[in-house]
């Protein structure tokens, strides 16, 4: 249980350090992300064990990802699993990795499910963050409440779901072992780079994800008690 809390303390430590926004223009177009209800937004939230540890396993960039919609107010908002499920303001959420992030939007045929697949995500709100992965309603990740939302207002996939032995999960094994106490690698699981390669999907902000280089290995802190 401490390795846990230890474990999720760090975690949500990285996904709360803000920082100027500086927004991420590509490079042909001088021109700015304007967001819209259905974007789902990606980006990588830090260098704690446990984003490493996913960055890492799905050899991509990104280790956190969000639906936009709008709040009662009419702002645009990110509703994400990150501690329990919540919204938080748009530009709030692109500070945290100094503006750093991409985009990817439903192509024109499938954009008539915005609506339902906001409703179908705010019913998870308040549901706690899920350190295991799993895909039981209990606790819930940030691209399950994404896959999940989806298929609850749609009755489709939104990318594939993998087995964690399918992952480069060997590197993150540390981590793995801190939070399971073994290695669950027929667990099934959908992670943000799947969702952002899904055919439904095209991006348009930023880009796919690459790790420009291999992220430093995934270790837990030396206090962490694995067992």
């Amino acid at each position: 249980m401490k390795t846990l809390f230890l474990l999720f303390s760090c975690f949500l430590l990285s996904c709360n350090q803000s920082a100027p926004i500086a927004t991420k223009t590509p490079p042909a177009k001088a021109v700015a992300y304007e967001a819209q209800e259905g974007d789902v937004l990606f980006q990588n939230i830090g260098d704690a064990p446990l984003p490493q540890a996913i960055r890492i396993a799905t050899q991509s960039n990104f280790s956190h990802c969000g639906l936009v919609l709008r709040g009662a107010d009419g702002s645009l908002r990110v509703i994400e699993a990150i501690g329990p499920v919540k919204e938080t303001p748009l530009q709030e959420w692109i500070a945290r990795d100094h503006g750093r992030f991409s985009a990817c939007r439903l192509k024109s045929g499938e954009r008539a499910s915005i609506p339902a697949w906001i409703a179908a995500a705010r019913k998870y709100l308040g549901r706690p963050y899920d350190l295991h992965y799993s895909l039981d309603d209990g606790a819930i990740y940030c691209s399950e409440l994404v896959w999940k939302a989806w298929r609850d207002a749609t009755g489709k996939e939104l990318g594939p779901l993998q087995k964690l032995g399918d992952l480069n999960w060997r590197p993150a094994t540390p981590v793995i072992l801190a939070i399971e106490g073994s290695l669950p690698l027929e667990r099934k699981m959908i992670t943000p780079v799947a969702i952002s390669r899904a055919p439904e999907l095209e991006r348009v902000w930023g880009d796919d994800g690459s790790l420009p280089q291999a992220p430093k290995p995934a270790t837990p802190d030396p206090e962490w008690d694995p067992q």
